[in-house]
């Protein structure tokens, strides 16, 4: 997976240590269809997904990586989930953690096509009938699947 500059920085002096890290999830829909790319590092259906660059802004880094991953230009409809990641171990042996914010975009133009190494595939699949992937994908395209405008929060309680 291409690892941002600033990430490769960081783990010259951390090494594998867990960081805290923006992440972006891109829903991409385009009439009944959601946008998928099958990633290289592991061989899984997924969204795209990416990390945020210092100083982006959220639905900037979701356009960014739609672009990057899949040559499909799309824009951000609305906000649908914030939440903590489980910590993930990276094939390198990087431990990370992501606040991930998925947003559902809508196509305006293009091929999907894997543009970068991060990806073997990518297309279009109906929403109905999704290929097989990890249960904490497939929540994040339920989400942007249901409509309205309340974007998700998961919270411990509280007052």
């Amino acid at each position: 997976m291409a690892i941002p500059q600033f990430i490769v920085d960081l783990r010259t002096r951390i090494g594998h240590d867990p960081l805290w890290l923006i992440g972006v999830t891109a829903i991409v829909l385009y009439d009944d269809r959601v946008l998928l790319v099958r990633r290289s590092d592991n061989g899984v259906w997924a969204p795209v997904t990416g990390i945020v660059d210092p100083g982006e802004e959220p639905a900037d880094a979701a356009i960014r990586e739609v672009a990057e991953e899949t040559g499909v230009t799309a824009v951000p409809e609305r906000l649908v989930w914030v939440h903590a990641t489980a910590p993930v171990v990276h094939v390198n042996g990087d431990r990370a953690q992501y606040l991930d914010h998925v947003f559902v975009l809508n196509w305006q133009a293009g091929k999907p096509y894997p543009a970068d190494d991060e990806s073997t595939d990518a297309r279009w699949f109906p929403v109905t009938a999704l290929p097989p992937m990890p249960e904490h994908l497939r929540a994040r395209i339920s989400a942007g699947l249901v409509a309205g405008e309340r974007t998700r929060f998961d919270w411990t309680g509280g007052p």
